[in-house]
């Protein structure tokens, strides 16, 4: 099983995946492809490696018994579905089925908070001022985690274990710490929990060690 990512500091939809195998303690192989010159760019025109392995050329996407398969949410699908046991969705149905509904509204929503304040894991944390639309998406992600801990009890989203839904949410937790957004302590509390995890600071550490700098993503 090999797992093909794009820069650590950027990228993250191959952080969602990523991180939820390695929590849970799957065993895979990994590869980066840096993202090509003029990343983030009109001018951008792909990165020719992405191509050869990837449908989309696009990352993450996981190679598996002859299976090649792109977009986030449906690799931790299939791991989740590969590796029941490991807990990635709750075992409890309604559970279940909340858990997709959060990790379905940020693979599809929140385009304010993405568009303004993108993942730079190797960002000094500073406070941004943003726009209200952002502040409705931080608002929003705060409910939804509030929620969830209450239901659950935490520290993660579902309970005691790192899952999908968290998994989703990872790169939400880097862009509200770097860029220093709002948010109330039950929210912190769960972001402390999240930027604990063993795999976050094996992901974090590389992605500061990384040599690669794209202009349009730093601020």
């Amino acid at each position: 099983m090999k797992l093909y990512i794009g820069n650590r500091n950027y990228s993250s939809w191959s952080l969602r995946p990523w991180i939820a195998m390695r929590a849970a303690g799957v065993d895979f192989d990994e590869e980066v492809i840096p993202f090509g010159e003029g990343m983030g760019t009109p001018a951008y025109r792909g990165t020719p490696r992405l191509a050869e392995v990837s449908p989309t050329a696009k990352v993450p996407v996981l190679h598996h018994d002859g299976l090649v398969l792109a977009e986030s949410l449906a690799i931790l699908e299939y791991i989740a579905d590969l590796f029941p046991r490991k807990g990635l969705w709750p075992e409890d149905a309604g559970a279940r089925a909340r858990a997709r509904a959060m990790a379905a509204e940020m693979h599809a929503g929140f385009p304010a908070l993405r568009g303004e304040c993108g993942m730079n894991m190797r960002r000094p944390v500073a406070k941004r001022q943003v726009s209200a639309a952002v502040l409705k998406d931080v608002a929003r992600i705060c409910d939804i985690w509030e929620q969830a801990l209450r239901e659950s009890g935490g520290p993660f989203l579902f309970g005691g274990t790192f899952g999908n839904a968290d998994a989703m949410f990872a790169p939400v937790v880097s862009r509200f710490h770097v860029y220093d957004l709002p948010r109330p302590p039950a929210a912190q509390a769960y972001m402390d929990a999240v930027m604990a995890l063993p795999a976050w600071r094996e992901w974090e550490g590389k992605a500061r060690a990384e040599p690669w700098v794209i202009e349009a993503y730093e601020d």
